[in-house]
């Protein structure tokens, strides 16, 4: 009775002891496999998921001409793809925008950020594969 009892026991301390080292393999490997998405993009990636935006020159209400180019920044490298195939689209949602707006409406670093904005927001209304993440104004003029 005596060595049943010893025999349980071991084999419940074995059982008990492959259980927690599944458990702990698990966790080493969801932990290794997950991926952080709060972290930041490299430069490269944010290169390789960007498209540019040619200079476009188009009246804004009034009398006055802008040109202007920018950087359309995604996701993923197949919205910037996306982005890419879309390109006739995005240039008539910037031109219907500057169509509407003074060149006091792009003055200083909040005019430009609210432009900014409202392209990504009018831009991700389109897109069907990732979002945009931001817009980047690279050249700007007002004549």
């Amino acid at each position: 009775m005596k060595s049943k009892n010893k025999l349980i026991t071991i084999m419940l301390i074995i059982l008990v002891c492959i259980t927690l080292l599944g458990v702990v393999a698990l966790l080493v490997i969801t932990q290794l496999n997950k991926t952080d998405k709060n972290a930041e993009p490299t430069i490269d990636q944010i290169v390789e998921s960007s498209i540019d935006i040619p200079e476009i020159t188009t009246n804004l209400s009034g009398n006055k001409f802008i040109r202007i180019s920018l950087k359309v920044q995604t996701d993923s490298v197949k919205a910037a793809e996306e982005l890419t195939k879309r390109d006739f689209q995005i240039k008539n949602i910037i031109i219907t925008e500057l169509s509407e707006m003074s060149p006091q409406d792009l003055e200083g670093k909040q005019g430009k950020l609210t432009f900014e904005a409202t392209l990504k927001t009018k831009i991700n209304e389109l897109m069907d594969i990732g979002e945009v993440q931001q817009v980047y104004i690279t050249s700007y003029i007002i004549q």
